[in-house]
């Protein structure tokens, strides 16, 4: 009876082995498969002249995507400047200060702005924006876009200052340090690789984001100065030449979604690495 209990729980866990790591082969097939598939479509179109001119008319070929690639880099930028300062106090707020039924209205509140569907976050920002403006912008879309990264920044970074333990916090203060003192020389430098790597992440679920700039930036052939204009982007370049009937734009879609989902994954690896340094900084502590 014992050696028949024994058979079957080692043939239960074989064939729960087996199916998990068929399951981790898929998940992980599904990305490669989607890489390699656009390296196909798309590799013999990144050339030099992708990444540095601007794109040509239709009915001729080559150009390239230059102005969107910069118009992604700004409004990125802008997006980073406004969703990140805000969600990185607001948590420092929540971990730090906050009190428990405060706290969960504004977890509960920023748990159903992150739900949001980014198209609604542009007509958001289409309504409060653009329509007093007068015109699209690339401040709008960076706009749009860092409202997107203030949910994820704000409870990154209160998960991450909650994980610090709370003996260094009374061990600064048993020393004489404030309050303040403690969250500012201790508390955020312990818990900071984690706060960055979670801004990364945040940073590269923005990146892809179409809606909320066909709403507020929409596009531009041509180099965008400033913020008050018009400004193109990789992924509604993406789009408007994906669905146009003309075989080069299509060409030239496929090699900006492999450029894309390439800056998306370096940014993942990225905050990932730092993620796993800052784990082991703290076991070390």
């Amino acid at each position: 009876m014992r050696t028949r209990l024994s058979f079957r729980r080692k043939a239960i866990n074989a064939i729960m082995l087996a199916t998990t790591g068929v399951c981790t082969l898929l998940s992980i097939g599904v990305l490669f498969f989607i890489l390699g598939y656009l390296l196909v479509e798309a590799g013999k179109f990144l050339s030099w002249n992708f990444f540095t001119k601007l794109p040509v008319p239709v009915g001729e070929t080559g150009g390239g995507m230059a102005n969107a690639i910069v118009g992604s880099g700004k409004i990125l930028l802008l997006a980073t400047l406004i969703g990140v300062p805000i969600g990185f106090l607001a948590g420092v707020y929540l971990a730090e200060y906050g009190g428990a039924a405060f706290s969960s209205v504004v977890r509960f509140v920023t748990d159903l702005l992150n739900g949001v569907p980014s198209i609604v976050m542009g007509i958001f920002a289409y309504t409060i924006l653009i329509l007093r403006m007068k015109h699209f912008s690339a401040f709008a879309g960076g706009v749009a876009l860092g409202i997107m990264m203030i949910p994820i920044a704000l409870r990154s970074t209160e998960e991450f200052l909650r994980a610090v333990p709370l003996s260094l916090r009374e061990g600064a203060m048993a020393l004489g340090a404030p309050k303040w003192k403690t969250v500012v020389t201790v508390v955020i430098p312990a818990g900071i690789r984690g706060i960055l790597s979670g801004m990364m992440l945040n940073l590269a679920r923005v990146a892809g984001e179409t809606a909320p700039l066909l709403f507020t930036a929409l596009s531009n052939q041509f180099w965008s100065r400033g913020w008050n204009q018009p400004t193109a982007s990789i992924p509604v370049m993406i789009y408007a030449y994906a669905i146009a009937p003309y075989p080069d734009w299509h060409r030239q879609a496929w090699a900006a979604a492999f450029l894309l989902l390439t800056m998306v994954l370096v940014v993942n690896v990225t905050a990932r690495s730092i993620g796993a340094s800052g784990m082991s900084y703290k076991s070390r502590l």
